[in-house]
């Protein structure tokens, strides 16, 4: 059963101060849209960043596609937004024609290429993307692309074999996450990353860099700078969140539903008092 077939907003969802989520893909059909939408269902922020790939432009363009799931995720993002959460938007290079409209603000969404978000603790973090650093997508963006069709494949690799584990009553994995950690050229790239977008929030004197891009979760020091990468809803399906004393802390959405559904699933059965 998919994770948001019975989910609805709850009436006391997870609070949290600011939430990060990047590389949602929306319009793809590698998107775990089901996933993110119980995600959204289930926490509540004063801060909500969208730090890039929210939309993939990529794709669309190549075929439409745009199921329920798809608008439902951006319906619920537009209500928190009218319920007062200030969302922060930093565009990538898969939703890249938002960038024209940065500097806009639309209905309580500010756009923005980079932003400056300052936690409970008073730590000052550069939200971006990413893709600023990765050369293969600023010189070579055909390359790029070639790239982005071999992964559309080893995706629906990806949805055949976790249809077949779910039928086994397996939990959901991600065999693209697994090569990525494997393949040794794909952890060097992943460190080269690390290491430009870290250099970049000590020029702009900060503690730290939150961005996405890699589809790699991690918050890790790099030195004198905290190093925050929110993962994916295509693969990993992580976010980032902030508590209300400015504690960050990487929330893998695959394992945390589970966990709460069973706590749910708890609280509902009665118990019978021991004699």
């Amino acid at each position: 059963m998919s994770a948001a077939k019975n989910a609805s907003p709850l009436k006391n969802p997870l609070k949290y101060r600011a939430i990060f989520l990047s590389d949602t893909h929306l319009g793809f059909k590698g998107c775990q849209a089901e996933f993110l939408l119980d995600f959204l269902y289930r926490t509540d922020c004063e801060f909500l960043y969208l730090v890039g790939d929210i939309f993939d432009g990529w794709e669309m363009k190549k075929k439409s596609y745009w199921p329920a799931s798809h608008q439902a995720v951006v319906n619920e993002i537009l209500k928190k937004a009218a319920k007062g959460t200030r969302i922060i938007y930093t565009p990538g290079n898969h939703d890249e024609s938002a960038r024209h409209y940065c500097g806009h603000s639309f209905d309580n969404i500010e756009i923005s290429d980079t932003a400056i978000h300052t936690t409970a603790d008073n730590r000052k973090l550069l939200v971006l993307h990413g893709d600023q650093f990765d050369s293969v997508v600023k010189y070579s963006p055909f390359l790029s692309k070639v790239g982005s069709s071999m992964y559309t494949h080893l995706l629906f690799m990806n949805r055949i074999i976790n249809a077949a584990r779910r039928l086994v009553g397996l939990p959901y994995w991600s065999l693209a996450a697994h090569l990525k950690h494997k393949v040794k050229n794909i952890v060097s790239y992943i460190g080269k990353f690390e290491e430009a977008v870290v250099e970049s929030a000590r020029l702009e004197h900060v503690q730290g860099v939150v961005c996405g891009h890699i589809h790699h979760a991690e918050m890790t020091m790099f030195e004198d700078i905290l190093y925050c990468n929110t993962g994916d809803w295509v693969e990993s399906c992580t976010a980032m969140v902030e508590g209300h004393n400015g504690q960050l802390e990487i929330l893998k959405w695959t394992s945390q539903s589970e966990r709460l559904k069973g706590d749910a699933h708890a609280q509902d059965t009665p118990t019978l008092n021991a004699a």
